[in-house]
């Protein structure tokens, strides 16, 4: 039988309390006039929790992907959904390649004021005519004696109108026998006077800006390449699997929140003189996201822990992300509907659930993307893109 630690739990329950200071009202108010969530993000951060997943030598908790993700959960859980886990998502997943890959003096430099929460990351991978065809980025850093300098556009930048800092692929050399090869990894302060920085109006998660960059000659220290150049790609995978695991956990926290609304709401709201949660056309629907938020989460805890224990997880990540998120959007539409027709307002807040739980389906990969790969790793079916 699987079951969270004492100490996983009490995590959970430490994180829960921090949450229990920002009730419904704040999100809300946060969703309305687009700030970021800044005194909920330096809470966090005081708690110790940013560290949550970094070496103790650099001011980290030294814990594992899975407990990172019991607390990502938590958040979503609480009603803050994915505007409260983003604001500090990138923190949590983001520097795991310069904990793995980087020097001794760049762990040094680099994580403990990450941790402190006195710098903030974003992550600058993705480009407008790449998508998710990394090995295509255009992005390229050339070397100037004793620094780099990069030109180039990333698009999808979450957090990068108040980040410090950016962890940001660029191609140093043409591509390889593989088509990722060439890509290095960098991470470097997020300088304005060469990086402009444009925020996309969004559909939801309005408190945490989303941007286009535009880099025009942004100097790099060489100081600042994280591992040896050209296995930049490489190295974003030690990112890419905890991403996938974390956004399912977020995932179902945010299903799950959904669910317990709309169930709150079936068992209170009376009509024909008996409660709505009463028909099966309403209890069905429940009980079946119920069943597929229960399942996903097991798949999540799964993949953390083969994570964790060094194990190949990339099927089993991939596979995590595909269900909660789905499961996810399965009980955010059934809250919705279950409101009737005051699920379409802003007070019940299940509406801005399923704005936000949008954001699992698409990001960090498509669903399309992540059973292709299924397909190919699982079913050893022809490699289709």
């Amino acid at each position: 039988m699987f079951e969270l630690t004492p100490a996983q739990t009490a995590i959970g329950e430490a994180v829960g309390r921090i949450c229990a200071k920002y009730d419904d009202a704040y999100w809300l108010a946060r969703d309305n006039d687009h700030r970021f969530p800044d005194e909920f993000v330096r809470d966090i951060a005081a708690g110790g929790y940013l560290g949550i997943a970094m070496p103790e030598s650099a001011g980290g908790s030294g814990l594992g992907v899975t407990e990172a993700a019991v607390m990502m959960h938590r958040i979503a859980s609480s009603g803050a959904a994915m505007t409260g886990v983003s604001a500090v998502h990138i923190n949590i997943f983001g520097p795991h390649p310069i904990a793995v890959f980087g020097t001794d003096a760049q762990k040094a430099r680099i994580l403990p004021p990450l941790i402190k929460g006195e710098t903030r990351c974003c992550f600058g991978v993705t480009e407008p005519d790449a998508g998710l065809d990394t090995s295509s980025i255009k992005t390229r850093a050339e070397r100037s004696g004793n620094q780099w300098v990069v030109n180039g556009r990333k698009m999808w930048t979450t957090t990068a109108q108040t980040a410090t800092h950016i962890l940001l692929l660029a191609r140093t050399s043409p591509k390889g026998k593989k088509p990722t090869d060439g890509l290095s990894l960098f991470y470097t302060a997020l300088d304005r006077a060469h990086v402009e920085v444009r925020e996309i109006a969004k559909m939801g998660r309005h408190a945490v800006d989303t941007n286009m960059l535009f880099i025009d000659n942004l100097p790099v220290p060489a100081d600042d390449l994280v591992g040896e150049e050209g296995k930049g790609f490489d190295y974003l995978l030690h990112a890419f699997n905890p991403e996938r695991i974390l956004i399912a956990a977020e995932a179902i926290g945010v299903g799950q929140d959904a669910l317990r609304r709309a169930a709150k709401y079936a068992r209170e709201r009376v009509v024909f003189g008996r409660p709505i949660g009463q028909n099966q056309a309403i209890q069905h629907p429940l009980a079946r996201s119920w069943a597929e938020l229960q399942a996903a989460w097991l798949m999540t805890m799964n993949a953390a822990a083969l994570y964790d224990a060094g194990k190949a997880c990339g099927l089993e990540a991939n596979t995590a992300k595909y269900l909660a998120a789905e499961a996810a959007f399965h009980a955010c539409e059934t809250a919705v509907m279950t409101h009737g027709g005051m699920g379409y307002a802003r007070e019940f807040h299940v509406e801005r659930l399923f704005r936000e739980v949008l954001i699992a389906r698409i990001a960090p990969v498509s669903r399309e993307m992540i059973l292709n790969f299924i397909a190919e790793k699982a079913l050893g079916l022809p490699k289709s893109y």
